[in-house]
């Protein structure tokens, strides 16, 4: 059992060998909970990185559709890209 120090803002170093074993990296993401009076960090995936910008975007309201069918979905991305593609070149 290795013991860390608190610094000074609060900033705290996982030990080598622990990170390794969880395979945590430099800008993952953790979560911070609270256990029985113990702090619990979570690594989070990606996955939860890209929902929590969905969600955002849904609530500010950035969506398309309800699009008709699958096919309607498709062309109307491709249509965006294009869009997008065009304002890109120079």
């Amino acid at each position: 059992m290795d013991i860390v120090t608190v610094k000074n803002k609060f900033q705290i170093v996982i030990p080598r060998h622990v990170r390794e074993k969880v395979h945590i990296g430099i800008g993952d993401l953790l979560e911070a909970n609270v256990e029985d009076g113990k702090i619990i960090f979570t690594p989070k995936s990606l996955v939860d990185r890209h929902l929590a910008e969905a969600l955002e975007d849904l609530r500010a309201g950035r969506t398309h559709g309800p699009y008709a069918s699958a096919q309607a979905a498709i062309k109307a991305l491709e249509t965006r890209a294009k869009r997008r593609a065009k304002k890109r070149r120079p």
